[in-house]
């Protein structure tokens, strides 16, 4: 049976910090920071719940991040 892979560590980074920025200037700086995949998504999208290490995700209203969370 083939060992099972360690995920690579997350960012030390807080989602809040990210709430109220730009989206764009949010998705550069996450991605500055180490996260290997950011999401955007409008507000209400349907998402799968699976944790990803490694993925940020962001609520976007108005061009703005309006919630940050990981996973």
């Amino acid at each position: 049976m083939a060992p099972i892979p360690t995920p690579p560590a997350e960012p030390q980074d807080s989602p809040e910090g990210y709430v109220d920025l730009d989206s764009e200037h949010a998705e550069r700086l996450a991605r500055q920071r180490g996260w290997s995949t950011v999401r955007s998504l409008p507000p209400g999208a349907i998402i799968t719940m699976e944790y990803r290490t490694g993925r940020l995700n962001f609520e976007v209203r108005d061009g703005r991040v309006a919630r940050a969370w990981k996973g």
